[in-house]
């Protein structure tokens, strides 16, 4: 039978359509075709000049239904454990064949660090992963890291989460963030609900100011904050504290992803109610004047009051230097928990709720 040039045309749109509805097309990923309703592991080696050498280890899942592409980086920094093994949870919760769209999943970006039990520094250069972005192709190990996530997980993201804990020093309460440009009110609100939708009890807002966060090319040092200044909402995580394994922080993060997951619509469940959500848009840092031994008498998320005493320090054989008081009324987002302390070290970020 033959078909006419305009009947074949007709046909073929209506196909094309249907799959643009109803089916899912595969996914290229470092050279590799997923097929729909799949998952591939991907181990990305990165060099630098120097002779150092790491690898990013990736896990793509590429739902069986269109959707959206989600990109998420777990161990930017290494010793935040929490993150790094609810992403590993997530290796098997998260069944591409229920799946609309895709997910992008760094499982540990800074191997370094977390082979090396390095907090904040990748040991082979000595450089902040989160401070490094949007990176560099020809600069250090870090820097170049920093420049293949940014090329290849979030410019290839719809959606945008860096997942963090408080790591080593840092006894740190669990709460969600996201980025606000006054220019960009529309992704800064998808980024809201987010962060609204993740089921965490705080959520703070990062306003931002600057033209860094509008130009592409220009440093804008951390992960997320990239991730938003190429147009794409985003979201942080910060759930654990001090490097410790705590299984609730491990699966309130993992709860938190499904439920976001059920927000985009990239699994069939509906995201946590948001309750009572206490939004914190500003932070109050307080900053150590002395080299020395630093006791904390508060925890992160204790409520206190401006003037209210939060600790002390003394120097290495027990004189007391100075005692520290809360310089505005809040919640203790987190505080040193640690007792080594610099002078002009963060010693506690306090959240001033409305």
């Amino acid at each position: 039978m033959m078909i006419t040039m305009k009947r074949f045309l007709t046909l073929t749109v209506y196909i094309f359509s249907f799959q643009f509805v109803y089916g899912q097309e595969s996914y290229e990923f470092d050279g590799t075709t997923i097929s729909p309703g799949s998952k591939r592991h991907f181990s990305i080696p990165v060099s630098d000049d120097s002779g150092n050498e790491t690898t990013i280890p990736i896990t793509i899942f590429h739902g069986k239904g269109a959707g959206p592409v989600l990109g998420i980086t777990a161990g930017v920094h290494g010793y935040e454990y929490a993150p790094i093994l609810a992403a590993q949870d997530l290796i098997q919760r998260v069944d591409p064949g229920k799946l609309s769209g895709t997910i992008i999943l760094v499982q540990i970006a800074n191997v370094s660090s977390f082979l090396g039990r390095s907090p904040f520094l990748n040991p082979k250069d000595g450089k902040n992963l989160n401070r490094s972005f949007p990176g560099r192709a020809n600069g250090s190990i870090t820097e170049r890291m920093a420049d293949y996530i940014s090329e290849n997980v979030i410019a290839r993201a719809d959606y945008f989460i860096d997942m963090h804990s408080g790591d080593a020093p840092e006894d740190l309460m669990p709460y969600v963030g996201y980025y606000q440009h006054d220019d960009k009110r529309e992704i800064s609100f998808i980024g809201r609900e987010m962060a609204v939708n993740m089921g965490f009890d705080h959520v703070l807002l990062f306003k931002t100011t600057g033209k860094e966060y509008m130009d592409i090319g220009s440093p804008s040092l951390y992960c997320s904050a990239e991730a938003f200044k190429r147009g794409i909402p985003a979201a942080d995580i910060e759930c654990g504290r001090l490097g410790m394994i705590e299984p609730e922080s491990v699966q309130k993060i993992v709860t938190g992803m499904e439920s976001l997951l059920g927000h985009l619509r990239m699994i069939d469940q509906s995201p946590i109610p948001s309750g009572e959500t206490i939004f914190i848009e500003e932070r109050s840092y307080i900053s150590s004047p002395h080299t020395g031994i630093f006791y904390p008498v508060k925890s992160s998320g204790d409520y206190v009051l401006e003037g209210m005493k939060l600790g002390y320090i003394t120097d290495f054989f027990g004189k007391k230097l100075i005692n520290v008081h809360a310089v505005k009324s809040g919640i203790i987002l987190y505080i040193l928990g640690t007792p080594p302390v610099s002078k002009g070290e963060t010693l506690v970020s306090i959240g001033i709720v409305n």
